[in-house]
């Protein structure tokens, strides 16, 4: 639909709203589309993160097609023990040849919402690649965790099999999380066996080194990394990156925000030559190995928020 006559006063999209306006498969589409249609990430306008006295304050702007956006979101490493989101954020879209504001979505419901939808399309020719039910196991249990198992579910060619969560503190999980897989301890016996078969791995956590080693998943295994953006911060053991094809929204972002690759290369694992641009993988996927594994670092970029912005806008009543 349109965002309204230039005349018109913005239009705000609570949570609910947003959530209903756009499905999971949906927001992969709109992210697969922006790519599809010509934009290079390489060209997106580049966020400013400064410290505040309890977090971060995020500055996300971006220009993409007919419209221009920013999110402002803020990171408070302490809210969880407050029973608060960890992420907040608040989205302005603009129409691009005005710059007249059309629209203010609620930011944290649109991180939800686009932030699995950038993982799996990066990965999307590889998960079609399987032949089975997906076996997932993910690393975290907040709304990162659940989003990417609700996208994967919606965009797989294949039904989710069993679906694994792995936390510090399986006692502090909702009930609703034990309803929808098997949760276990990040020291549990069984997370050896479940690592093993899994096809799908997504790390949504806080965890400052990896979370597990290298040989602990399969030679085909689809590794999906979102939970830090910090050049010291990583998820993932080096040597998974050093016998993977390393998918990242955009080489220069990775090389300066992404800790899973940056430190890789400084151990010597990996080379900023052998990183794969998300723009080729779905505009190219063929030229991809098929029987390597895959491993999609993301740090979250402005443009991803501005193209599922624009589709949960063109979709809301």
């Amino acid at each position: 639909m349109s965002t309204g006559a230039p005349d018109a006063g913005p239009r705000y999209l609570h949570a609910a709203t947003v959530a209903a306006a756009l499905t999971p498969d949906g927001a992969v589409d709109a992210i697969t589309a922006a790519l599809a249609g010509g934009f290079d990430p390489a060209d997106d306008i580049p966020r400013v993160g400064p410290a505040t006295s309890h977090g971060q304050l995020l500055l996300m702007p971006s220009e993409v097609g007919a419209h221009a956006g920013v999110k402002v979101a803020t990171v408070a490493p302490a809210n969880p023990e407050r029973g608060l989101p960890r992420i907040q954020a608040a989205y302005l879209l603009f129409d691009a040849a005005t710059l007249s504001l059309r629209a203010i979505l609620d930011g944290t419901a649109l991180t939800s919402l686009r932030t699995p939808a950038v993982s799996v399309a990066a990965v999307r020719h590889a998960l079609v690649r399987v032949e089975a039910p997906l076996e997932v196991v993910v690393f975290g249990a907040g709304p990162q965790a659940l989003g990417h198992v609700d996208t994967l579910a919606a965009v797989a060619a294949r039904p989710l099999g069993s679906v694994t969560y792995v936390v510090r503190h399986p006692d502090r999980v909702p009930a609703s999380v034990h309803e929808s897989g098997t949760v276990l301890g990040a020291d549990s016996g069984q997370l050896a066996a479940a690592l093993a078969s899994a096809h799908v791995v997504v790390c949504a956590t806080s965890a400052r080194s990896p979370l597990f080693t290298a040989d602990a998943v399969g030679p085909e295994a689809i590794v999906i990394a979102v939970g830090s953006h910090e050049p010291d911060a990583r998820e993932l053991d080096p040597d998974l990156l050093a016998d993977a094809t390393v998918i990242v929204e955009d080489v220069a972002a990775a090389l300066r925000e992404a800790g899973d690759v940056i430190l890789a290369i400084a151990d010597g694992a990996l080379s900023a030559d052998d990183l794969v641009p998300m723009r080729d993988a779905v505009r190219a996927p063929d030229d991809l190995p098929a029987r390597r594994r895959t491993v999609f670092k993301s740090v979250g970029m402005s443009w991803e928020d501005l193209a599922v912005a624009q589709a949960v806008v063109d979709r809301a009543p």
